[in-house]
């Protein structure tokens, strides 16, 4: 059985709600969180309040159009999940001390996103940048294994009178992973909207302060969490993470195309091409094309978009991040000034785009 996302909107888009008589869809009351495992689909519905007089009868029609117009062996009964407005935070005046919110994506996985999005939060906090991280890859977390910080675990402040989260900070950079809040080696078990709850309150509860610069190291491929992020906060611009192979190129073309879709709207900054060549340590002068030569200069031509760095593999590269010390503490090693020249590179492409571009608006949610 092949379920797809839209087979699941087409068929809510044929339950109207009783209150306004529109279908879910139109009514903007189908969240961009439909999970599909198997033959088992799961999504949430978004209410006004949690006393809605229709929300049973609404699920309940949702359920029967699904069964109905999509498989009849679908799971998909107690797997809708009520979320009410009340309860989002009010987005507008989240992270109101941040200059600037920088994606960090990647088409597919084993590219080395979350290596490049450690390692240029490090970068940046060494030039004097005030630096936060945020590991929005709620299902493999993995920047508290980068930062040697995997026992931490972030304590409660009251600011203003809020409770809020304190960031883990290392090497310059505030830090926060839903791995702080499990126990290592434990898998999370979260449907979407559990995951996008959970990333909101990362962002909208903890005391990020002031910072220039706030990275989201975001899960591989294009999922609701990536949707969750670009209507929850205004994203400066986007970074897509890629190694020269044809594969990881084809999957890094699809995550352009998500962040420059008409309704997402988010600059892609640029392109950092990672695992460019392999250099002995014993003969530093050495390129080795091990994936292909120049795959992320060919694809960022395609677009029109500037490539912000490449990066070599050293083996320090690989033991840096698994002792949880970042290359990027060395600037004068290979792969330390690659980083280096990443984040004056970046640093760069967000003044101009800055200057040149309108802010980038949140995707809004038609209620």
């Amino acid at each position: 059985m092949s379920i797809y996302p839209k087979q699941i909107k087409d068929a809510l888009a044929k339950v109207r709600y009783p209150g306004t008589g529109k279908d879910l869809v139109t009514a903007g009351m189908v969240e961009d969180n439909i999970r599909i495992e198997g033959n088992k689909v799961s999504f949430s519905l978004l209410f006004e309040k949690e006393n809605d007089p229709f929300m049973k009868s609404v699920i309940k029609a949702a359920e029967t159009a699904i069964l109905t117009f999509v498989d009849k062996d679908i799971d998909i009964k107690g797997n809708i999940t009520p979320v009410f407005l009340h309860s989002i935070p009010k987005v507008e005046k989240l992270l109101p001390e941040v200059k600037n919110i920088i994606a960090i994506s990647s088409g597919k996985g084993g590219v080395g996103k979350s290596t490049v999005a450690a390692n240029l939060a490090v970068a940046l906090a060494l030039q004097g940048y005030k630096v936060g991280l945020l590991d929005a890859d709620i299902f493999g977390p993995s920047q508290p294994k980068m930062f040697h910080k995997e026992d931490a675990r972030p304590v409660g402040v009251e600011i203003n009178g809020r409770q809020l989260i304190e960031p883990i900070e290392s090497y310059g950079v505030k830090m926060l992973s839903i791995g702080f809040f499990v126990n290592p080696g434990e898998a999370v078990l979260w449907r979407g909207a559990m995951a996008s709850n959970a990333l909101k309150q990362l962002i909208g509860e903890a005391n990020w302060g002031t910072l220039d610069y706030f990275l989201i190291d975001l899960p591989p491929g294009t999922s609701d969490i990536h949707l969750t992020m670009v209507q929850t906060l205004a994203i400066t611009g986007a970074i897509v993470v890629t190694t020269p192979q044809e594969v990881a190129l084809s999957d890094a073309r699809k995550g352009i195309a998500m962040f420059t879709e008409e309704k997402v709207n988010v600059p892609v900054l640029g392109l950092v091409e990672n695992m460019s060549w392999f250099t002995p340590a014993e003969l530093p002068n050495n390129k080795y094309y091990l994936f292909g030569k120049e795959g992320g200069k060919r694809l960022a031509d395609e677009f029109g978009i500037k490539l912000l760095g490449q990066i070599p593999i050293v083996q320090s590269i690989c033991e840096g991040g698994d002792k949880g010390e970042p290359v990027a503490l060395n600037p004068d090693s290979i792969t330390g000034a690659a980083f280096r020249e990443l984040a004056e590179n970046m640093v760069a492409q967000i003044e101009y785009r800055n200057e040149h571009m309108a802010p980038t608006e949140r995707v809004q949610v038609n209620k």
